[in-house]
């Protein structure tokens, strides 16, 4: 009986060995293992300080030495949004709302450089903005606006590096001037508007006079040119009119040099005919009074035509009784 006893209780000792064992396991590995979530890095650190930083997904470490000292966020983050009363170039108070983008990308120096991150961020950008719409004049703040976030983000990203953040975007979103500063805005806006519409006025009145003057231009061109045209019509026609005197001309010696005097004589009976012709066509020819030797050089022409035609006929009849003769004589020569 009592080796079963202590049988029992040594089966009961080493049971509960067995259980401490793997509660120790268990401890362990949920002391050992740690599943980090994609949004977040864990910040390790042993005796105090800093070991490592766990990135997503599944890490190991020592357990009961390591412990999770920081859980960072990794997320992009935005700080409110807050108000700046600023002094631009040309002495114009104005606020401006604005607000930064940033994200954690060392969750070490983010834990270990700085206490509080948005205070810190708000600070620097505060600085920053101020040092940036100082540079402006009111009119150039409203209207660029993201060459001076583009400046801010910058600076800022600079100045917030060391703490291990990582400033994605800033952003200006209202600029609030007082009453005063907008009235005069809206008179500045009236006058530059007038001062357009002036300018607008005289550009059209300009481009009216030049588009007169280009007008007059074409049009003495294109009388220019008819003119042009117009003399080489007319050399045409003289050099026209001289082929044909020249050509006249040359059929006349022709025929003087063919007929003779008779020849001669007809022409300038034909030209006192032409001319006495064109005296009795003119409109203010009333009475025309012919002298003698004109009605003579009437009959004249019509007997030197009838002359011309009998010669002619007579040219033609020796022709054809020569060839006749000479058909006739033809054999009785070679007989």
């Amino acid at each position: 009986m009592e080796f079963q006893l202590n049988a029992l209780i040594s089966e009961g000792l080493s049971g509960i060995v067995a259980l401490l064992v793997l509660i120790f396991a268990i401890l362990l590995v949920l002391k050992g293992v740690k599943v980090v979530p994609q949004s977040e890095e864990y910040v390790i650190e042993r005796f105090g300080k800093y070991t490592k930083t766990l990135v997503p997904g599944l890490n190991f470490i020592v357990p009961f030495l390591d412990r999770v000292a920081h859980q960072v966020s990794i997320l992009e983050r935005q700080l409110p949004e807050f108000t700046i009363s600023v002094i631009t170039r040309d002495n114009v108070e104005v606020r401006l709302e604005s607000t930064v983008f940033f994200r954690v990308t060392e969750p070490a120096a983010s834990v270990y450089r700085i206490r509080n991150i948005d205070q810190a961020i708000y600070t620097a950008a505060t600085s920053i903005v101020r040092s940036a719409a100082g540079k402006l004049e009111l009119d150039e703040l409203q209207s660029s606006r993201d060459s001076m976030n583009a400046e801010i983000a910058s600076n800022l990203h600079d100045a917030a590096k060391v703490w291990g953040i990582e400033i994605t975007r800033t952003e200006i979103t209202d600029v609030i001037v007082d009453e005063q500063t907008k009235e005069a805005q809206r008179q500045q806006l009236v006058a530059e508007r007038q001062r357009r519409a002036a300018i607008a006025v005289a550009e059209g009145q300009k481009r009216s006079v030049e588009l007169a003057a280009e007008a007059k231009l074409y049009e003495a061109q294109k009388e220019a040119e008819a003119v042009r045209i117009t003399a080489d019509a007319e050399a045409y026609s003289v050099k026209v009119q001289a082929e044909a005197d020249a050509e006249q001309t040359r059929l006349i010696a022709t025929a003087i040099a063919d007929n003779g005097q008779p020849a001669i004589d007809f022409e300038i009976m034909k030209r006192q005919v032409d001319a006495l012709g064109k005296v009795a066509s003119a409109d203010n020819a009333k009475t025309i009074v012919v002298p003698t030797d004109v009605t003579a050089a009437f009959g004249a022409l019509q007997m030197l035509a009838d002359t011309f035609s009998r010669g002619a006929a007579g040219g033609a009849r020796t022709g054809r009784d020569g060839a006749v003769e000479g058909a006739t004589n033809t054999p009785r020569e070679g007989a």
